[in-house]
């Protein structure tokens, strides 16, 4: 389990993180969401043990991360825009990587590199920037470490390599002790992959849940009622968001569904259905609560 007890860190005058607190669960898929310059980076150094928080502390499973070695060779870190030697090459990077993971697995990333039509004797510096990502993917899941940190691990990857990248996450989630954390700007890229996600806006996390959590908790609706019901059906309901267009009401509401579709059919309406929810629209509706401008968070 990855803890962050009050972690901040500052750099010169800015804040990039204020004392974030929060858990990462082992076996989870974690989404770290936020947009640029939330402080997503800098959460990833800190949890890596990169960088030494100012204030707090980050604990691998019961151990402070920084400068601590043996605790280190359990993580790998995916930055967003990773370092290879000049001139490298993937079969270059991969011994270098094994000399720091004594679990690396060079059989599996030479299969992998060939599924993924990336030449082993290639320069590095030659590649597209979504090969290069393949590389540092493939790098970090042979690594065989139990927390594999990405950092907008998924941009630059088109449609189909997108979806290989998670399958291969899900591969090793079902085969051994795998915690990825994935931070995105984007909340498309998480939806069908996370099982928990953490919101962070100006440094300081807004809103940290799991999924299933959420989405039983929060529901769309739309109806219509009589005119002379709509007013108390309102107050009955926790309501988050309310459009009307004519007498067609769509509502996001929180709340179980059971006693939502109750409080509905003591209305009489005319017409009720309820919509699935995407995880965009559910950020949207808890974040707003606490007004956060969730319009600059859809990509």
């Amino acid at each position: 389990m990855i803890e962050m007890k009050g972690i901040s860190k500052k750099f010169d005058q800015i804040q990039a993180v204020s004392k974030v607190s929060g858990e990462i669960r082992e076996g989870s898929v974690f989404g770290l969401v936020g947009t640029n310059g939330a402080g997503k980076s800098t959460c990833l150094r800190m949890m890596s043990g990169i960088l030494k928080a100012d204030e707090g502390e980050v604990l691998v499973d019961g151990q402070d991360i920084y400068e601590n070695e043996e605790m280190k060779r359990e993580i790998f870190f995916i930055s967003d825009d990773q370092y290879y030697f000049p001139n490298s090459t993937p079969k270059e990077m991969m011994e270098y990587y094994r000399m720091f993971y004594p679990c690396f697995d060079e059989k599996r990333f030479e299969e992998l590199a060939k599924k993924f039509g990336l030449e082993m004797g290639r320069r590095i510096n030659t590649f597209s920037k979504g090969m290069k990502k393949q590389v540092s993917v493939l790098l970090g899941v042979c690594a065989n470490t139990k927390y594999l940190l990405c950092d907008e691990t998924f941009d630059g990857l088109d449609p189909v390599m997108r979806q290989a990248v998670k399958s291969i996450f899900a591969l090793e989630i079902m085969n051994r002790n795998f915690t990825p954390v994935i931070a995105s700007h984007n909340l498309r890229e998480l939806e069908d992959i996370c099982d928990h996600v953490g919101l962070l806006h100006k440094g300081g996390i807004l809103l940290s849940k799991d999924l299933e959590e959420m989405k039983s908790n929060i529901q769309k609706l739309q109806c219509v009622v009589a005119e002379e019901e709509k007013m108390s059906l309102l107050q009955e309901l926790d309501i988050l968001q309310m459009e009307q267009r004519g007498s067609l009401l769509t509502l996001t509401v929180r709340g179980e569904r059971e006693k939502i579709e109750a409080v509905l059919r003591g209305k009489n309406p005319v017409f009720y259905e309820i919509l699935p929810l995407t995880l965009e629209e559910i950020f949207i509706s808890e974040t707003e609560v606490v007004g956060y401008d969730v319009k600059s968070l859809l990509l």
